[in-house]
């Protein structure tokens, strides 16, 4: 046995990277294919328009109050529950030259009409549709600018094998996110882009740990190949990544469930995407790098010649 695997209980963590890849390769296309053909349910800060949040007295009837808005000139309005059964969110389409107070008016007292009890307005939002264009074209470029950053950052600070698994693992976090709000349905506005900004810089920041132990185990172990040196590092971070992951975890689902309706699709991605990050930590960003050839010398620092080494060698 090796002297790694001899001192430290190696868990041998890259024996299922192919299950692991199997598993990941189908969500991605599973994502992706769902992206394509569901996109994503935008919100109010990218595709503009009205949101009005009505409370009723007793439990709505979310057709009927779409059947009322599309007879009365507002059709393909969204309507879901906000929270609870009485609390209901209307959106509808930017419509040109009318002041969001006077749309948010008339749809009340088009609810009043047809509602059975008590109807009150608990708030309105407006943004206009060049608004919501530009923050879908600058929060893809946030998101783009940053992994790039990430690829600059490791390949100059590790090396090339190890930069390509991390920005190859945040890509894997990133599409898998966004599939889940895609299959789902869930809302996507700028508190779940600010989430994916902050998924992407957990996860970099794990991947970061595992790698720093992986350039340290293949100069500290002159023994062992890539495969026993990558889990020997696993293994030592381990109760790191478990540690941080649950205390962020424990965080996350108070949020979940207590944090309300306006942060439920922030603390939704956040939640997944540690999941999804610590995984990929793990199964994607290491098994990528050990199936890109990492090996010792890769990562071994460069030997500097001593000035008149030379010439004390000569007889």
């Amino acid at each position: 046995m090796h002297e790694l695997i001899k001192t430290n209980k190696t868990i041998p963590f890259m024996r299922f990277r192919w299950g692991a890849w199997l598993v990941s390769g189908f969500l991605l296309i599973a994502s992706i294919a769902s992206l394509a053909v569901n996109q994503l349910n935008w919100g109010l800060d990218f595709t503009g328009g009205t949101v009005i949040e009505v409370g009723y007295e007793r439990d709505a009837n979310l057709s009927e109050i779409r059947s009322t808005l599309d007879s009365n000139g507002f059709p393909g309005a969204v309507v879901q529950n906000f929270g609870t059964q009485k609390d209901v969110l209307i959106r509808i389409e930017p419509q040109e030259d009318v002041n969001a107070q006077e749309v948010g008016e008339s749809i009340l007292q088009l609810l009043k009409n047809t509602a059975d009890g008590e109807v009150t307005m608990r708030r309105i939002e407006f943004v206009g549709p060049q608004v919501g264009e530009q923050l879908t074209e600058q929060g893809g470029l946030a998101m783009l600018t940053a992994l790039i950053c990430i690829l600059i950052y490791i390949a100059i600070r590790f090396e090339w094998r190890l930069a390509i698994g991390a920005v190859g693992g945040l890509a894997h976090d990133v599409i898998l996110t966004l599939g889940l709000f895609s299959v789902l349905g869930l809302e996507f506005d700028l508190t779940v882009l600010a989430a994916l900004l902050a998924v992407i810089g957990y996860s970099i920041n794990d991947t970061v740990v595992v790698c720093d132990r992986i350039r340290e185990n293949f100069r500290k172990y002159r023994k062992g190949d890539a495969e026993e040196i990558i889990n020997g590092a696993l293994t030592d971070t381990m109760s790191r990544t478990v540690i941080t992951s649950l205390t962020t975890i424990l965080v996350l689902l108070a949020l979940f469930f207590l944090g309300g309706a306006l942060i439920h699709g922030f603390a939704t991605a956040l939640l997944f995407g540690v999941i999804v990050g610590t995984y990929s930590s793990i199964y994607i960003a290491s098994s990528l790098a050990l199936a890109l050839g990492v090996s010792r010398e890769d990562l071994m620092p460069p030997e500097v010649e001593k000035e008149g080494e030379d010439l004390e060698m000569m007889p």
